[in-house]
């Protein structure tokens, strides 16, 4: 009782035991001895407390431990065999724990640790295996270490895919065995979260539909045990732990594990036991990552078949991960739509129709991994490789939008999102919208203003309305007045809350943010005609209200996005209420707090675009302040890295308006600037800032030292494509230094002027 009693105070206050004395001594050094000898008590009871108590000091590496580490080892593998399994699992954990943090002391017995570990990960007791699986996955962390495991790896790697293989308990996770057949999928059975999945924002789904498009009843309830059930199957198996330290031996060793481990699947992939090839599907797919291109790229074209096969196994589970492992090779597969015809019609285009095909798949397990890989090919792809195909693309995912239901539902909208941001305005066609934009606005109608199934379904009409530009014109009025209405019916019941501030309602938050993300795509995408839009709605002052709303960083930073993006599209629209919104906008230029660098960086680049448009005698007042606050971003001294684009920018463009006031601070920031700027690439922005930077120097040249003006010369000498006015800037810069400067000194500066083309008549 005692021991079980310790054991629980050590789980919950180690941190403070470790520091804790006694009379100037450390407790730990009172209660460690005692620990280490209950190691060996014939009560495995006491033994399991005992190095359970122990094993929450090896993470702070503890020195008591450290004191005692030679006394604690031996102890360890005098009962590393112990007939217990509690005890051997305890051991694993304490091994893989001394690995990280005593690994100086774990070195004279190295080898003899993992042969240990190559044992207990063949134990028949999974939980055991599984703490000893973890094994090798720490083992790839410690670079100093690698060297001892080569030796081993031939026999390590065979055990780690065994142990992929499902066992009796994951499929009994499933709701079904393995002699079911595949209709039994259409079964209630939760899934667990797949580590190796591509990650979304959505990922609790599930839905269900026919093959043929064919509609079938859903339990409504389903949904209602997701939570739970997610929770309950998160849990790390030995097969996800297996996969996990597959992938991490083979980014480290490479083709010293693929060698071993190709002919190994050479038996896996061909075995007449669904379970065995699924592992070795899955083991393919964990081999993938970082390696494929050097180590197995030369096996691609004969794996890629065979996993265009098994996408339409009779067994879910393996079209499950076979969707999986084909993600994994989507740089590859999309590689070959342009290398080769054969490459595109043997490869790509195989994939391509049978994902597509497994989007619609009876299972509602493989149309989640189906459309999570189906994702991960269209982020690699561009427009070049997706756009010949956009009509049987669209018409497999729109026959699903008509059929999924709420779960895997999301995911689809993942999807959709990303092939628009992949296409981009080739999806503004006339054929495309029209098949499209139905479905989804069906959809957009069917839910309630409460609902957060309204959250992705808005992020993919962000995508969409970015990509269709002035093709989602007709949609427009009532999404725009929704996301109005949803950002105001918020603030208002916010409002309500007298207690708000301890709330703390992230929901509330996600009705904002995602309202204001939809419609700054709808404004990028619709430009100056989204005005009449924007002019009868009260948009503008919810925005005034957004941009100080309880200072909270998920709301300020889609906020300002909003706000450069008005300014862009419809500055006179805008313009009256910036009184409000640049005090608050130049306040978040003085917020320091990490958690507000994205809203900090929009305010930057809204200040940037509203100085390019703003009467003069209403911006005014504002340049020297913002100067300040920015110029210390760009100084040599800065870590703020995320932040320079943007305030190079608007220093810069500063000066196109206000070019007295700026150029007072040129002595401050000119070698800076110009240093930073040349990381940037050209365009409209860092033009629109060299034309500011342009007129400071042609109003106070003497700002700029020698080395300034070289920076400048040579930026000018390398400029490829300015525009007809900022050509003409650059000319006078040119001119001016020219005639201010001796012969020596002009030589010294303009190095690479004459490169150029473009500046051969300034420099005469």
């Amino acid at each position: 009782m005692a021991l079980d009693t310790l054991q629980k105070i050590c789980e919950d206050n180690a941190k403070d035991m470790s520091i804790a004395t006694i009379e100037d001594r450390p407790v730990l050094e009172l209660i460690i001895p005692l620990f280490i000898p209950f190691f060996s008590n014939p009560i495995s009871r006491l033994r399991v407390l005992s190095l359970s108590a122990t094993n929450h000091f090896i993470p702070l590496k503890s020195p008591t431990l450290l004191n005692h580490i030679e006394t604690y080892l031996q102890s360890l593998f005098e009962i590393a065999t112990d007939e217990n399994t509690e005890v051997r699992q305890e051991v694993c954990r304490s091994f893989v724990m001394l690995l990280d943090n005593f690994t100086e002391s774990l070195l004279p017995y190295l080898n003899q640790l993992i042969e240990y570990m190559i044992f207990c990960n063949q134990s028949e007791n999974t939980k055991v295996a599984l703490e000893a699986c973890d094994f090798w996955n720490q083992f790839s962390r410690l670079r100093n270490l690698h060297e001892h495991l080569i030796p081993f790896l031939p026999r390590v790697i065979p055990v780690i895919l065994n142990s992929l293989v499902y066992t009796e308990e994951d499929l009994l996770m499933f709701g079904i065995d393995d002699h079911q057949e595949d209709q039994q999928e259409d079964l209630v059975h939760p899934r667990f979260n797949n580590r190796f999945m591509r990650s979304t924002r959505h990922n609790n789904n599930r839905y269900q539909e026919e093959e043929e498009g064919e509609e079938e009843e859903v339990d409504e309830d389903d949904d209602e045990d997701d939570q739970e059930d997610d929770e309950f199957f998160s849990e790390w198996t030995l097969r996800k732990f297996s996969a996990t330290s597959l992938e991490a031996l083979t980014a480290v060793f490479k083709s010293k594990v693929t060698d071993i481990l190709l002919p190994l699947l050479n038996h896996a992939l061909f075995s007449s036991d669904w379970r065995i090839v699924e592992s070795g599907i899955l083991a393919l797919g964990a081999a993938a990552e970082g390696n494929y291109i050097s180590d197995i790229s030369h096996r691609l074209p004969e794996m890629i078949p065979f996993l265009v096969s098994n996408l339409s196994n009779p067994n879910a589970h393996v079209r499950y991960i076979t969707c999986w492992t084909v993600s994994r090779f989507s740089n590859w597969i999309v590689s070959q739509c342009t290398t080769t015809e054969s490459g595109r019609t043997q490869f790509y285009e195989p994939v391509l129709r049978e994902l597509l095909r497994r989007i619609l798949d009876r299972s509602d397990r493989v149309q989640e991994a189906a459309c999570c890989a189906f994702s991960t090919l269209e982020e690699q792809a561009t427009e070049q490789e997706l756009v010949p195909y956009l009509p049987v693309i669209l018409n497999h995912l729109t026959r699903a939008l008509r059929l999924y239901r709420n779960r895997n539902l999301r995911l689809l909208y993942d999807t959709i999102g990303t092939l628009a941001e992949s296409v981009g305005p080739s999806l503004n066609e006339p054929g495309c919208i029209a098949v499209l934009m139905p479905p989804l606005i069906s959809r957009w109608n069917g839910l309630e203003d409460t609902d957060s199934d309204l959250f992705p379904l808005l992020g993919c009409l962000t995508d969409i309305a970015t990509s269709l530009g002035i093709g989602f014109l007709p949609f427009t009025e009532p999404v725009f007045t929704r996301c109005v209405m949803l950002i105001s019916n918020t603030l208002n019941n916010t409002i309500r809350y007298d207690e708000y501030d301890e709330l703390e309602d992230e929901l509330d938050d996600e009705f904002i943010v995602v309202p204001l993300d939809l419609l700054s795509g709808i404004v990028q995408g619709l430009g100056n005609t989204v005005e009449p839009f924007v002019r009868q709605s009260t948009l503008l002052p919810l925005l005034a209200v957004c941009a100080h709303y309880d200072s909270r960083c998920e709301v300020l930073q889609p906020t300002f996005a909003l706000i450069g993006d008005l300014a862009k599209a419809c500055f006179n629209t805008l313009e009256p209420y910036l009184e409000n919104i640049m005090p608050e906008l130049i306040r978040q230029l003085e917020n320091e707090e990490v958690s507000f660098k994205s809203a900090r960086n929009n305010a930057i680049w809204a200040l940037g675009e509203i100085s390019i448009r703003c009467q003069k005698e209403k911006m005014e007042r504002y340049v020297e302040h913002i100067l300040r606050c920015l110029i210390p971003f760009i100084l040599p001294q800065s870590s703020l890295f995320e932040l320079q684009t943007n305030t190079i920018t608007t220093i810069g463009r500063l000066g196109i308006h206000y070019p007295e006031i700026a150029a007072r601070f040129l002595p401050h920031f000119s070698r800076a600037w110009l240093y930073r700027s040349r990381s940037m690439r050209e365009n409209d922005e860092k033009e629109s800032a060299f034309v500011g930077f342009c007129n400071m120097v042609i109003l106070f040249p003497h700002a700029l030292h020698e080395v300034a003006i070289r920076m400048l010369l040579d930026t000018i000498g390398q400029w490829q494509n300015p525009s007809a006015s900022l050509k003409l800037l650059f000319d006078q810069v040119t001119c001016g230094y020219r005639g201010l400067l001796t012969e020596a000194q002009w030589n010294q500066v303009s190095p690479y002027m004459n490169n150029n083309p473009n500046n051969a008549a300034a420099v005469q």
